[in-house]
């Protein structure tokens, strides 16, 4: 039975009824998107058409989840925003703080010994305001979420990006920042801007060695990293039809890495056998009662390009597997020889040392069961690997099944490392190296969804390349990023020359979903006798102090950085190491900015001070200014803060006394959480203005008494020999949005309101 099924019940109940009227305002068909969007506002029935990539609508979502990383800030938050429980259901899941590095058991282990204080205080203050809690091992947030939580036609928001994998269920699903989650925590309404649609039409059936991955690799080599910023991507047509359920998650969860808000399916039987599959008859059955609505209308993708903003069209029986990257998810490759011709040019390695089978998006039954067919066929042909292996399973329950199943077993027999059924090398938590800053040049392949410089191991030097499950694990037998299943032959232990044939799998367990303990832990009936400490000398965890408003007298900014090329949240604030300190801001802080390039002399942590016309680390420097009463300023490339929801990542600067950040274009969840953080999010009106700025600079912001929506702000921007130059600035904040900066921060707005 599912969780929370009234709650499903109430949403479906009013379903039917909204559509129509959304329909009647309109007067046309509605994507899927739309459905769910129309049925979720605020303000119950619509009573308005909204005007897409303009109109601020706010939203009532029926769920959130929280990863460990995110929630200690997010929780953190919600602590002072003054209420007794949370509003709607959330859950908290920890899997972001155990290290891959010896195995599931022992990794697991010094996970909870050198993590013990964090876990211990996402569970108490889970107790406390009704929060459900999955403890460490339990699995990956996104799969648990589609397992036990995701539901067609639902909306839900959490803290990660790729929160968008549960559209595999049929839901718009968003990532956001902590601070957007504590508004919904608190219950209040969700602001987003009416997304733009893209629609993607599949033909075709997918075959042989291409797989679902296949497809979210095309699009994102087809759209580029911020192609589907401000929009949900809506898959449709007989390919989408006969894909998997878990098939449909891994496509809507790399979403993420083009930038869309979100990505999500149709609701069909595929998705109708996921639910009973993970014993979720009632949701099945009562989707079922409307399933017409929840999935988009017949006239709009008879005629997609009527109702789509842009319509993308991928016939599945053409497309061959992929291989995305280096150190950018959507620059896309063909294996084979277009592969081998790009490498020669770029001079990737060859030689690929590691292949990696998991994270959030791909990392299901179906997924290891594909893998698997692939790795026997090594030991049934006499092949060993050539990269070593390893295997993060999505869930306990993906991994009881698949250990009951043989499944993990003929990894094993290649060698390959079983690690926790957590993140792990996904997000940079992987012990490869003693010293990865000066690790040497080399190749990885994983079917994760990010490969940003540094992301997996820290290494500077691994190109890191994202393929298929069943494609990462034949490159691993073979250890050759130029290996090409389809064409290639490999030596084996004989001498003799084999092929591997194509993949095969199960698209759900054929003996059925088995678990012995998955690792939830229900919330207390009534936590109002709960006391959540945090220890003062902690070096893990730190309450927060509020921000303090930045005011509308903003002169003498001091530049910090000119931020040069790709600034993604990695960059901002990295993880791996640093996920130690995401409960302590001071403490995180000390990360901010360290991995951006600095235009002026490209390197990487290494800015200079006006103060003493030396160079230092970005922190140290800003902590001077900070400690001389003086504001600075950021300025960045295009798509500034891509990747994920860390809101550590508009923390940080805040905490240390940045007022504003000046860039070419923002990534979505970034520029909102710089609004909450009550910080000025601002873009260049002419974007050829970032080369007026120079290393000596000051700011003044001139009309900043004058801040009002849709007026731009004048800057005039002081350089070292005395000239000037005007900037007009571009922003997207509407009056609520003002408000936030007016009073600093937005949970400062809730604090005042529930007083």
């Amino acid at each position: 039975m599912a969780f929370d099924i009234e709650m499903i019940k109430a949403v479906y109940s009013k379903f039917e009824e909204r559509v129509n009227a959304a329909k009647k305002l309109t007067g046309k068909p509605l994507t899927l998107a739309e459905k769910i969007l129309y049925t979720h506002l605020w303000d119950g029935n619509p009573s308005t058409a909204f005007i897409r990539g303009k109109d601020y609508v706010d939203f009532a979502p029926d769920r959130i989840a929280c990863q460990d990383a995110t929630a200690q800030m997010a929780l953190l938050q919600f602590m002072q925003a003054g209420k007794n429980k949370v509003a709607v259901p959330t859950t908290v899941h920890c899997d972001h703080l155990i290290q891959a590095k010896v195995g599931a058991a022992k990794d697991l282990q010094t996970a909870l010994n050198n993590s013990n204080e964090v876990f211990n205080f996402l569970e108490s203050v889970s107790d406390k305001y009704g929060i459900g809690f999955w403890k460490p091992g339990a699995g990956i947030i996104h799969q648990v979420v589609l397992e036990n939580y995701a539901f067609p036609g639902g909306m839900m928001i959490g803290t990660d990006s790729h929160t968008v994998n549960a559209g595999g269920l049929g839901m718009v699903a968003i990532g956001v920042g902590g601070a957007d989650a504590v508004d919904v925590m608190a219950g209040m309404p969700w602001e987003l801007k009416f997304p733009k649609l893209i629609g993607v039409k599949l033909t075709g059936k997918l075959s042989g060695w291409t797989a679902p991955k296949d497809v979210i690799l095309k699009v994102a080599g087809i759209v580029s990293a911020k192609g589907g910023t401000g929009a949900i991507v809506e898959y449709f047509g007989p390919g989408a039809i006969s894909m998997s359920c878990t098939g449909k998650g891994t496509i809507c969860n790399m979403g993420a890495e083009i930038g869309a808000t979100t990505s999500t399916f149709g609701y069909d039987k595929s998705m109708e056998r996921y639910l009973r599959a993970t014993d979720r008859n009632d949701v099945a059955d009562e989707a079922n009662k409307i399933k017409e609505h929840l999935t988009g209308d017949a006239e709009v993708y008879t005629n997609p390009e009527k109702y789509f903003d842009q319509v993308i069209e991928i016939n599945l029986s053409e497309l061959g597997p992929l291989l995305n990257g280096p150190f950018t998810p959507d620059l896309s490759t063909q294996v084979g020889e277009e592969m081998t011709a790009r490498a020669e040019t770029n001079d990737w390695p060859l030689q690929v040392e590691w292949g990696l089978i998991g994270s959030c998006t791909n990392s299901s039954y179906e997924d290891l069961s594909r893998a698997s067919s692939v790795a026997q066929q090594a030991l049934d042909k006499g092949l060993k690997t050539k990269a070593e292996f390893g295997i993060n399973p999505g869930s306990e329950q993906v991994r009881y099944t698949a250990e009951r199943d043989g499944i993990l077993e003929v990894f094993e027999k290649l060698d390959a490392k079983i690690f926790t059924n957590a993140c792990g090398p996904c997000i940079g938590q992987w012990g490869r190296y003693e010293d990865p800053k000066n690790a040497p040049k080399n190749s990885i392949v994983h079917s994760f969804n990010r490969n940003f410089a540094k992301r997996a191991d820290g290494n500077p030097n691994t190109h890191a390349f994202v393929a298929s499950p069943e494609l990462t694990a034949a490159i691993a037998i073979a250890g050759r990023l130029d290996f090409n299943p389809l064409t290639d032959s490999l030596i084996n232990e004989n001498g003799e020359e084999v092929m591997l044939d194509e993949p095969t799998g199960w698209e759900l367990p054929p003996k059925g979903f088995e678990v012995d303990d998955n690792g939830y832990i229900e919330p207390m009936e009534d936590g109002s006798g709960v006391v959540v400490s945090v220890d003062p000398k902690s070096e893990r965890l730190e309450l927060l102090t509020p921000f303090k408003p930045l005011g509308n007298d903003l002169k003498g900014i001091k530049l910090l950085i000119k931020a040069y090329g790709k600034c993604t949240t990695d960059h901002i604030s990295m993880a791996g190491p640093w996920l130690r300190y995401r409960g302590h801001l001071d403490n995180i802080s000390n990360n901010m900015l360290i991995g951006a390039v600095n235009a002026y002399n490209m390197k990487t942590n290494f800015v200079k001070s006006q103060l003493t016309e030396e160079y230092d680390a970005v922190p140290k420097t800003a902590r001077a200014y900070k400690s001389a009463g003086i504001n600075t300023i950021v300025v960045g490339d295009h798509n500034y803060g891509e990747g994920s929801s860390r809101e550590h990542a508009a923390m940080e600067p805040r905490h240390l006394g940045v007022a504003a950040v000046l860039v070419k274009s923002f990534a979505r969840i970034h520029e909102t959480n710089l609004k909450k953080q009550g910080m000025l999010g601002l873009t260049f009106a002419n974007e050829a203005d970032y080369d007026l700025i120079q290393e000596d600079d000051t700011f003044n912001f001139l009309d900043l008494n004058e801040f009002a929506p849709g007026k731009p702000l004048t800057i005039e921007v002081v350089h070292a020999d005395g000239s000037k130059d005007t900037i007009i600035a571009n922003h997207t904040y509407n009056q609520g949005q003002i408000e936030w900066y007016n009073e600093g921060a937005a949970l400062n707005l809730i604090k005042k309101q529930n007083a």
